[in-house]
């Protein structure tokens, strides 16, 4: 799959099926094609000529704006160190500068990452990636692909900017906090090919003495009291014994610190490990920093950063109330606690031996074959009296025999009076290896607020452990409902609680049986893969003021059907038959109700040949198949906004949609739109009415066009990437743009 954002084609970036996105710069001989790439099968083989640099670059050149940043990343392998770079050029040309990474530590034959980022100089007009390596001798090999120069690739919500959360710039990012130096390195790291965050470079944080080391954030970015953030960062401790933390800390408005929660790494080795630190902004939070560092170094160790992100906690399970750090057990036990009985508690050790989620879970480990109670943290249940809550964990045996799991829920008032538990469910523990997801329901007593987790596991044998993950308490909703919303012309489906790792498809379902494929982001949703248990669909292809009703099909992981839901009828009324909607499938923030003066007069075309048979009477005609409808709407716009917004819908020339009220005599129908014409109505010169005439031509419904969305984006991303609006509207031309990440250059 192409990398997203990608300058380079599919072809310079994968090397497949050919090296023609390349040529030879220097010291370097006749380009191949390799095998064995992950990008694809390809590879790009450079070969020296002499010993010494050997350099290729990209045929083409592509265009940059002077100032902005750009990021260049590669995967390599071969027999010495290598680096990458970009070579700024300007409109003639001639090359202004070149901007390097740094020489990776090492060399190493298994495919590795390199990258470098930089700000395009002044004068520059284009750039090409240049690829090097300083081989020993002539005639030897070096590997590349899965090539990137693009804007720069960073983690979705993320609270810090590019150039902390990956140090592919500088380490400008970072200050020294307690016995330490800091700068970047390059060392020789495996990522996935797919993993398009992880950079070349890392943040060092050497200990210049013997003692606790440590390095914060110079980044401040503000947060929302009573929200529950994370910290996460790749680390690579120098010594699986070393004890490497991460930290996320919280500042009030004058800049004192005054919470911090720390997260420390039971490494497996000395690799790359993904530690998370999560906490709750207290109510005087005003910003946050991330933190890390050594306890206990000896003089001159290093501690590896990459990746390096602040965000909204990672959600479980859409609803829940169980805070992060309590469901997921990456930090410590948190709010997990013995009740009764022998049972010891401990967050499972090493990194990635035993999890669900995340690379930890809950350790539960009795000496007995006994039963004990254990219970989790006090959360709140808003909402009242009689509403239903499901409480569940996932369980793993994994040492000694378990005979049984019971999961209750213990209710609290205001005032933390224990109000009792719910009569709870009980489940075998079976004897395999394997996680079990064991839920519980139950109804909110009278008085209410707060809740607990109850577990009373049984050991049949001494010395018998039990790992527990994914703990979740959500308030039980419809699995599927529908809502209408006439002034938007769509019909809101959300789907809660969706089986994990199958597949879904979405149906709507009219008065007359038949069954059309709704459209999600990535196009009509047929079979494609869940990745949340939630999914909130708006569905602006749902006809006009008809009851319809949705069904949800899901399959298993072979492509098996599984099961299958229903919604209730809903239905999207147009208040004004005499108005009618123009629909951009893909872009529904361009979607115009408009004001019809004339409904077509259709026709449609056909090919035909006609021959004339001396001797015969009539003609022998040859006919091929009879097209679509034709004809003109005229309609009218009623204001300078909706004639605006009619030229937005338009520009683009995609397909739309055109839907109006049953009774026009037309149904539903997706339409190309031809040579427009735009009259004034009379009356002044400042009449706003406008008389448009729009040539349609039935067309097919778009099938593989997704809806254009912010994937993820808030403004706390514009935040973290801009300073000023004005470098906000230096790179997008308009909100629509904006709101895409639609960037210009």
């Amino acid at each position: 799959m192409p990398i997203p954002g990608n300058f380079l084609s599919a072809t310079t970036e994968s090397i497949d099926p050919n090296t023609s996105g390349w040529n030879p710069k220097m010291n370097c001989g006749p380009l191949v094609k390799g095998v064995g790439g992950r990008n694809g099968d390809g590879c790009l083989v450079t070969k020296s000529l002499l010993a010494g640099e050997v350099q290729a670059r990209t045929v083409s050149s592509y265009p940059v704006t002077p100032g902005v940043v750009y990021q260049v990343f590669a995967d390599t392998a071969g027999a010495v160190p290598e680096r990458i770079g970009i070579r700024w050029l300007n409109s003639a040309g001639t090359e202004i500068g070149i901007t390097w990474s740094l020489t990776t530590a090492a060399a190493s034959s298994s495919w590795h990452r390199v990258g470098v980022a930089g700000a395009a100089p002044v004068g520059t007009a284009t750039a090409q990636v240049l690829l090097s390596s300083t081989e020993t001798a002539g005639s030897v090999s070096h590997y590349w692909e899965n090539v990137y120069l693009g804007l720069p690739l960073r983690t979705t919500g993320n609270l810090l900017g590019f150039g902390t959360e990956s140090t592919e710039i500088d380490a400008s990012g970072w200050a020294a906090e307690v016995n330490a130096t800091i700068s970047r390195q390059a060392p020789v790291v495996s990522w996935a090919v797919d993993n398009y965050l992880a950079g070349g470079q890392a943040l060092a944080i050497s200990a210049v003495a013997a003692g606790n080391a440590a390095a914060v954030t110079v980044d401040r970015p503000g947060v929302t009291p009573g929200v529950e953030y994370a910290a996460h960062a790749y680390l690579q401790p120098p010594v699986s014994t070393a004890q490497a933390w991460i930290e996320l800390r919280y500042y009030d408005s004058g800049g004192s610190q005054i919470a911090a929660q720390r997260s420390t790494l039971a490494a497996p080795g000395t690799g790359m490990y993904r530690q998370t630190a999560s906490l709750v902004a207290p109510p005087t939070a005003a910003t946050c920093s991330a933190a890390a560092g050594l306890v206990g170094a000896s003089a001159g160790q290093v501690l590896r950063l990459e990746t390096v992100v602040i965000s909204v906690a990672p959600v479980l399970q859409s609803g829940t109330v169980v805070p992060y750090a309590d469901g997921s057990i990456e930090q410590g036990i948190a709010g997990w606690a013995v009740s009764s009985g022998a049972a010891t508690l401990a967050r499972s050790t090493p990194w990635g031996a035993v999890a669900l989620d995340g690379s930890y879970s809950l350790a539960v480990t009795s000496a007995t074959a006994t039963a004990s109670v254990i219970r989790s943290e006090r959360f709140p249940t808003p909402g009242g009296a009689g509403l239903n809550w499901r409480a569940q964990i996932a369980a793993r045996p994994t040492g000694g025999t378990w005979a049984s799991v019971n999961i209750k829920i213990r209710w609290y008032d205001a005032a933390n009076v224990d109000l009792g538990t719910s009569s709870g469910t009980t489940w075998t523990v079976p004897g395999a290896v394997g996680w079990y997801v064991m839920p519980t329901d139950a109804a909110a007593p009278a008085g209410a607020t707060q809740v607990a987790i109850e577990l009373t596991v049984t050991a049949s044998a001494i010395n018998s452990t039990l790992h527990i993950d994914k703990a979740l308490l959500w308030r039980v909703l419809p699995q599927t409902a529908v809502t209408s919303d006439a002034d938007g012309g769509y019909i809101t489906l959300t789907l809660r609680e969706l089986p994990a790792d199958q597949r879904i498809s979405l149906y709507r379902e009219t008065p007359d049986g038949i069954r059309a494929l709704v459209r999600g982001p990535a196009g009509l949703v047929d079979r494609q893969l869940i990745t949340s248990d939630l999914m909130v669909i708006e569905d602006h292809e749902a006809p006009m003021d008809m009851s319809v009703r949705y069904r949800i099909q899901f399959y298993d992981a072979a492509g098996t059907y599984a099961s299958s839901r229903s919604s209730e009828l809903v239905q999207v009324t147009l208040a004004d038959a005499q108005e009618a909607w123009l629909k951009d499938p893909g872009n529904p923030q361009r979607n115009l109700r408009v004001m019809v003066e004339k409904a077509p007069d259709w026709t449609r075309p056909i090919e035909q040949s006609a021959y004339v048979v001396k001797g015969r009477r009539n003609k022998v005609v040859l006919s091929g198949r009879r097209q679509g409808l034709e004809g003109d709407l005229s309609i009218w716009t009623r204001s300078d906004s909706e004639r605006l917004a009619l030229h937005l819908l338009l520009d683009s020339g995609n397909v739309l949609l055109w839907q109006a009220v049953p009774g026009m005599g037309i149904t539903d129908m997706y339409v190309s739109v031809g040579q427009i014409t735009e009259a004034r109505t009379g009356g002044t010169a400042q009449e706003p009415w406008r008389a448009w005439t729009l040539p349609l031509v039935e067309a097919d419904m778009p099938v593989t066009t997704g809806v254009n969305g912010a994937a993820g984006r808030t403004w706390q991303d514009i935040v973290a990437e801009f300073t000023t609006w004005a470098d906000v509207l230096a790179v997008y031309a308009t909100t629509e743009d904006l709101f895409l990440d639609r960037r210009t250059g």
